[in-house]
């Protein structure tokens, strides 16, 4: 099941929250907050299109960069025997982990049908 929902571009990865008996809908790889929340699907595109839009104008009026920036460097701390494994398959497949472990998660994120611009 996918809980993500695009919006002008934007995605926002959805959840029930059963403490107050709605969906909440959080927007992703903004450089600030912008949630929603909503108790059907119709009404949570709704809300999320209001949100968006409340953020966007927000950061036009204040000069602000909407979107956070990434550098494509991040350290992952894994299993000694999963690390093994990973340049194992790596070699396996004449290529560095580092290669390797990109191919993997953009294998993945696709699946998921994540894809950017």
């Amino acid at each position: 099941m996918k809980n993500i929902l695009q919006i002008e571009g934007y995605r926002a990865v959805i959840s029930y929250d059963p403490e107050i008996d709605m969906f909440r809908g959080e927007f992703l790889g903004l450089s600030g907050g912008a949630d929603f929340y909503a108790g059907d699907v119709a009404s949570l595109k709704r809300e999320a299109e209001i949100s968006l839009r409340v953020y966007l104008d927000a950061c036009r009026e204040k000069g602000l960069q909407p979107l956070k920036t990434y550098s494509g460097k991040f350290n992952v701390r894994i299993a000694p025997r999963l690390h093994e494994m990973a340049a194992a398959a790596a070699s396996a497949e004449s290529k560095s982990l580092n290669e390797w472990v990109e191919a993997a998660i953009e294998e993945r994120a696709e699946a998921m049908d994540l894809k950017t611009a």
